[in-house]
């Protein structure tokens, strides 16, 4: 069982950057998949996920109305579309799928790809 985040990297603030997280080694059918991020200092966030059928969608407040999430089923990926980014999004993102909505109950993680944002 294997999820490959990629993506990270450097942006500006006010720039954009879409991370990529790769399901493998197992179907993940019928489950909830999304991010969250881990800043320096501080405890891991939540920050979106998506449904298996990509109707329902949730965001945390801080990155509402400028991260999308997206998933193509076909390719067991799940996309996050960040922009208008901010110093404050810089961290460690990780990927995640669960049974339950928000990830919450016993989540598969993938590893950390990290994004920098520069004021």
């Amino acid at each position: 069982v294997q999820l490959q985040a990629s993506g990270g990297g450097l942006a500006q603030a006010g720039g954009s950057l879409r991370l990529s997280c790769a399901a493998s080694g197992r179907t993940f059918r019928g489950y909830a998949m999304g991010w969250f991020r881990q800043a320096p200092g501080k405890e891991r966030e939540f920050v979106a996920t998506i449904s298996w059928s990509g109707g329902s969608t949730y965001y945390a407040d801080s990155v509402k109305g400028r991260f999308t999430i997206s998933r193509d089923n076909a390719k067991n990926t799940v996309y996050l579309q960040m922009n208008s980014l901010k110093p404050e999004d810089t961290a460690v993102y990780y990927c995640a799928a669960d049974k339950s909505a928000f990830l919450n109950v016993a989540p598969s993680w993938g590893q950390g790809t990290l994004v920098t944002v520069s004021s």
